[in-house]
């Protein structure tokens, strides 16, 4: 009963990608592929998480599966790549995810970061970012600098998603370490995305045929800083007034209509001023808090999280699989395509185990807190696929090839962080036992 039950759901994806390219046109076409999509993603999660994986490995690993059909044939698939209406959904997919993580944190309980996380958060920066940098230019000299600074930029994010569930899931939420992790996560993708936005910035300026120079980085800093402490500021200030007059409109879906004005209109400013959108949708969800809503929980309706979470369900799956649909496992054929992603792995987990130095006061587990920052997870994807549009002279700055290494670090990083952090956590609770005794 049960195998009769997800039949469709396996069957989806062979039937879709049997049929010949041209299968479709306008919504016809774009809502088989989503059918297709979704079956992919939710079988591939189901199959992540009875291993014990987070469900997002799952859906990037049938996109590349999916992705690379062609090589039997089917290349129905890999058109979907191209496909400017799928993308579309995509990046949307991409900012809702961002809001999502926002939501996660605010902007009070980042200003109570102590030290020690901040610490970690600009070590765990700083050193996989110049990691990187050292091994574009140690294997990829006939490349740019800016494929250098870039494939830098990718490696110094922190998924909060998924080492938050790690620690939730192995009830160490409210370890001392567990909180600099956390706290230390947010401040990494924040200054992670700033370092985004100024190689980014940099690159299109470059593009426009201007000098490279310190006073346009500086400006690019500038406008990322004055863009986030603006849009966090206002936003605190503002938001409750927002919130409080949506709060009087009468009809259905008017909290999570207003949560997503927030959220797009700051990400359309955050482009306007030269930034990823990505930056703005962070940092509506960072502005909001309970608080915000309380008047239409108060009357029984639910949470901005909770609204958000089918509206991510049905978008963010598509990115994460059109993600791996775009990795080309050719790649890896080529020796040197091995040795990037091998060394770009061990730059990313030795970049975050150094940043566990910066944990401050005795008896502390830094393996632990190390470990828990290694996963680079979807904004580590996020950065490699805004790459893939940067383009210097009509070359694009991130080709197949590093984006496929840098894809493979994700997988690779994603998958150890649970199993080692569960190890180092129970080795220390397990010393901390043997002191107490």
């Amino acid at each position: 009963m049960r195998l009769a039950a997800i039949a469709p759901l396996v069957l989806l994806p062979v039937l879709v990608a049997s049929m010949p390219s041209e299968t479709g046109s306008g919504v016809a076409h774009v809502v088989l592929a989503l059918a297709a999509i979704l079956a992919a993603a939710k079988l591939g999660g189901d199959l992540a998480v009875r291993i014990g994986q987070p469900a997002v490995l799952g859906e990037l690993v049938a996109g590349v599966i999916l992705g690379n059909l062609d090589l039997a044939g089917l290349t129905w698939f890999r058109a979907l790549t191209a496909d400017a209406s799928i993308n579309m959904l995509a990046q949307l997919g991409v900012l809702i995810l961002l809001f999502e993580v926002g939501l996660e944190s605010t902007v009070r309980e980042m200003m109570k970061v102590g030290a020690s996380a901040t610490l970690v958060a600009v070590l765990g920066v700083v050193t996989p970012f110049a990691l990187g940098w050292g091994v574009g230019a140690l294997l990829l000299p006939g490349h740019s600098a800016y494929a250098h600074a870039f494939l830098g930029a990718t490696l110094t994010a922190t998924s909060v998603g998924i080492t938050a569930r790690v620690l939730k899931d192995l009830g160490k939420a409210r370890l001392q370490e567990a909180r600099i992790i956390l706290g230390a996560a947010v401040i990494d993708d924040v200054l992670g995305l700033v370092i985004l936005a100024v190689v980014a910035g940099v690159i299109e300026s470059a593009n426009q045929g201007t000098t490279l120079s310190y006073g346009s980085t500086v400006l690019v800093v500038a406008k990322a800083a004055v863009f986030m402490v603006g849009a966090l500021g206002l936003g605190v200030a503002l938001s409750p007034r927002l919130f409080g007059v949506a709060a009087r409109l009468r009809g259905h879906g008017v909290l999570l209509a207003t949560a997503l004005v927030l959220c797009f209109v700051l990400a359309w400013l955050a482009s306007a001023v030269g930034l990823a959108p990505i930056v703005g949708a962070y940092a509506a969800g960072l502005i909001l808090e309970d608080i915000h809503w309380k008047e239409f929980t108060s009357r029984g309706e639910r949470s901005v999280g909770e609204l958000v979470q089918p509206v991510a369900s049905f978008l963010v799956p598509v990115f994460f699989v059109l993600m791996g649909m775009r990795v080309q496992v050719q790649s890896f054929a080529h020796p040197a395509g091995l040795g990037l992603a091998l060394l770009l792995t061990l730059a990313a987990i030795a970049g975050k185990q150094a940043c566990a130095l910066g944990a401050l006061g005795s008896g502390m587990d830094r393996l632990s807190i190390g470990l828990g920052m290694i996963p680079r997870g979807e904004v580590g994807l996020i950065f490699a696929s805004i790459g893939l549009g940067l383009t210097l002279h009509g070359e694009r700055i991130v080709d197949e090839g590093i984006y496929s290494a840098v894809v493979i670090m994700v997988i690779v990083t994603t998958l150890v962080t649970p199993p080692a952090l569960k190890w180092s956590l129970e080795r220390g609770a397990h010393r901390a036992a043997e002191r107490s005794g």
